[in-house]
């Protein structure tokens, strides 16, 4: 059985991934880690948790050896939103952190899962159908960390031989944990306040597509790739992946066949509206297709009914 390191647990992917790995992996072996030990019971008390800053190598690699660890999920970054307030430090962050993750995987013979980002891309980029192998410009420092953390974990595979592998992650949408600072969490925040208000006000303007996918998708991707025989691996890291591609008004027509009096209204941000302007509409997926047998199980359609009937309970 797997021993599981997961950086940055606490986050809206952590706190999921690591729940859900406990049920697969057993409880005991899936040791949670994250900068801060902030208060969420299911995943702090379910099983091992270590506090870790990635950018502590020594803790890192003692927390490794203590735990006989032979899988790294590296989850623990800066977003894209926080990113541009913060650049020096998603930099740090972003590339030092992986770094550190790599050389101790490299000195351990640890197998590596880090995510990429629809954030690699750039307004140079085919925003259509984006093929797997493409230009990549991004005009962020988050997706210039994701770009250049794309080259390192294939450097370390190919020079190393570190089994590195990844997706190219798209906006994330959960009722289990609120996001985190990025340009996408707007497709998370309609949902709750559709709930609460019966209204939202989007800071994405409409007509702006995005890829995103639903949390459970987003797990089953995680192991899917994880378990996959590597030799049938063409790429290794930073599959694109896809689910669905919609703008705000595609899930306010959703969520209205559920609650037909919700009003969606915008008052654009344009730092975060730029940021989606220099993102894909939609990411072409067929070398994780058939590569490792990737398969959605959620559209728009059967997300929105499912995240309206879980935070319907959750925020009675």
């Amino acid at each position: 059985m797997r021993k599981i390191l997961v950086t940055g647990c606490l986050g809206q992917i952590g706190t999921e991934l690591t729940l859900s790995f406990r049920k697969v992996y057993g409880d005991a072996n899936v040791i949670a880690s994250d900068l801060i030990k902030k208060d969420v019971p299911a995943v702090i008390d379910g099983g091992c948790f270590e506090q870790l800053d990635v950018l502590d190598a020594g803790r890192l690699a003692a927390i490794c050896s203590q735990h006989k660890i032979d899988t790294i999920i590296h989850l623990a970054a800066i977003l894209s939103a926080v990113g541009e307030e913060k650049p020096q430090l998603a930099f740090n962050v972003n590339l030092s952190g992986l770094y550190n993750v790599l050389e101790v995987a490299r000195e351990k013979k640890i197998q590596v899962f880090t995510p990429s980002s629809i954030a690699a891309f750039g307004p140079s980029t085919p925003p259509d159908n984006t093929p797997q192998d493409t230009i990549q410009r991004p005009n962020t420092i988050y997706g210039v960390t994701k770009v250049a953390g794309e080259l390192l974990c294939d450097y370390y595979y190919t020079r190393f031989g570190v089994d590195t592998r990844g997706v190219r992650l798209p906006g994330l949408i959960s009722y289990t944990a609120l996001p985190g600072g990025g340009t996408t969490d707007y497709a998370v925040h309609i949902y709750y306040d559709a709930i609460l208000h019966n209204r939202y006000e989007s800071y994405i303007g409409p007509g702006t597509r995005m890829d995103m996918m639903y949390m459970p998708d987003c797990v089953k991707a995680f192991i899917t790739l994880l378990e996959a025989d590597p030799a049938r691996l063409v790429h290794r890291n930073a599959f694109n992946i896809a689910a669905m591609s919609f703008a705000p008004e595609d899930i306010a027509a959703e969520i209205r066949k559920h609650l037909p009096d919700f009003e969606l209204v915008y008052h654009v941000d344009p730092v975060r509206q730029a940021i989606a302007d220099s993102w894909p509409n939609s990411m072409d997926d067929s070398c994780a297709r058939q590569e490792w047998d990737w398969k959605p199980d959620y559209d728009l359609a059967s997300m929105t009914a499912d995240m309206l009937e879980h935070l319907k309970i959750k925020l009675a």
